[in-house]
């Protein structure tokens, strides 16, 4: 017990230090540099895609080409992104390969050239929720006017941006049908001006451009933006906090602490580690949530309730600061939680049994007849015995066996005092009568 105890304590006050990030080596000055975005469009993203522009800008680059092929992904990161490209003076340009779906349709306009790869695909821009339903109106609008807006500052024109977001707007038939969202291949962006160009490939582009390849300079993603990139993800984030959340309510109903609390703050310190690298969960939240850890620690050995919940509000706090937006991780709080007791419920219906730890959860001893516990008296020692009503039955009264008197109910007749009954059956302490006739 005082080992585990320890090895707690040890492993909560080291818990800062894995949040010290190591950058990667930088890059040597080159006048034009390569960077990709792929994936989902993440917070750990714009981490990635920020350090390739600051390092363009300290090398003197003169170009940086991003190699582009997105389903899209968070509109806020995307928005993000998008403002610290119109920000940098290093010329920027997007090859489409092949894909710029929804939020990676916004980033490409918002780089000062545009090139496709011949099967590329660019469009299908309209924000959706994290329960895959489409965006308020709010936001809606916003994010239409932003398209817009990228698109004018880019040359082009805003109509194509606003149809890929909003299906009720109208353009030429071989562009797009009524009712549809506008998805646009190469060769019809390079008719409306979407496209500076079409490369077969990367060297062909490069020769377009008139660089030569043996100069440009990638900058490659370090293993921290890489994690923080996987650990932002909106399918990961109530993953993670479903498995902390889990393993905190498991382990407070075992002995000491085992696997169950490891995993759980585990599960937590990766989810703060990658909002942290993201730059969205700061030191405070890191404090706060190791206060609310210690404070449930405590809990186990003074128990009273009051440290455990200021605990468990401490780290609900924390999670919340950690994001960018509070009402985001309440959503993605809420989710957890519901994963979290469905996984309780087939946890404990379906392996409860075979599982050691759910025995401190359920209460499966039984005071049963068999195992010799015995909650009242069972009178069948009466049954066919005969009696005197000393009380009317109306069902219910008493009679009297020999020099006993015993709470006694009819079939349902009435049966006056100072009459003979019989015991017909027993029923657990409920003794059944009925009136006695001598031919019985």
């Amino acid at each position: 017990m005082k080992s585990r105890l320890l090895k707690l304590i040890l492993f909560v006050f080291i818990l800062p230090l894995s949040f010290i990030t190591f950058q990667g080596a930088s890059a040597d000055d080159s006048d034009v540099y390569y960077a990709k975005i792929e994936g989902e469009i993440s917070p750990g993203l714009y981490k990635y895609i920020e350090r390739a522009v600051r390092t363009a800008e300290k090398g003197g680059a003169k170009l940086i080409i991003f190699d582009m092929d997105t389903f899209g992904g968070r509109i806020d990161a995307a928005m993000d992104i998008g403002d610290l490209l119109t920000k940098t003076d290093v010329k920027t340009v997007v090859y489409i390969n092949p894909n710029a779906i929804s939020a990676g349709a916004y980033i490409a306009l918002n780089m000062d050239e545009i090139y496709w790869a011949p099967n590329g695909k660019m469009g299908a821009a309209t924000p959706i929720t994290s329960d895959g339903n489409a965006a308020d109106d709010k936001t809606m609008s916003l994010w239409k006017e932003s398209m817009r807006d990228s698109a004018e500052r880019g040359g082009r024109d805003p109509n194509y941006a606003e149809a890929m977001v909003d299906k009720s707007v109208s353009l030429p038939e071989n562009v797009k049908k009524d009712g549809e969202l506008l998805t646009l291949s190469a060769s019809q962006a390079l008719e409306i001006g979407y496209a500076d160009g079409i490369a077969e490939n990367l060297s062909e582009l490069y020769q377009t451009l008139g660089i030569d390849e043996g100069k440009i300079e990638e900058v490659e993603k370090t293993w921290s933006e890489k994690i923080a990139e996987f650990l932002t993800n909106s399918i990961v984030v109530p993953i993670l906090l479903s498995i902390g959340s889990l393993g905190l309510v498991l382990e407070l109903y075992s002995p000491g602490f085992g696997v169950p609390g490891f995993m759980g703050i585990s599960a937590l310190l990766l989810f703060f580690y990658g909002h942290f690298i993201a730059g969205f969960a700061g030191y405070e939240s890191l404090i706060l949530f190791i206060v609310g850890l210690v404070l449930i620690i405590l809990e186990m050995f003074l128990p009273g309730g009051i440290l455990g919940i200021l605990g468990l509000g401490g780290i609900i706090l924390s999670i919340l600061l950690a994001g960018k937006s509070v009402v985001e991780m309440a959503i993605y709080l809420v989710i957890a939680i519901t994963i979290a007791i469905a996984a309780m419920v087939i946890l404990m219906k379906y392996f409860g049994k075979k599982i050691q730890i759910f025995n401190k959860l359920i209460l499966r001893d039984s005071t049963n007849t068999e195992q010799g516990y015995v909650s009242n008296k069972t009178r069948t020692d009466l049954l066919g015995k005969v009696g005197v009503s000393i009380t009317p039955l109306r069902p219910s009264g008493t009679a009297l066996f020999g020099n006993e008197r015993i709470d006694v109910v009819t079939e349902g007749s009435f049966i006056p005092s100072d009459q003979k009954v019989i015991v017909v059956s027993v029923e657990g302490v409920r003794v059944v009568v009925r009136e006695y006739k001598e031919e019985e």
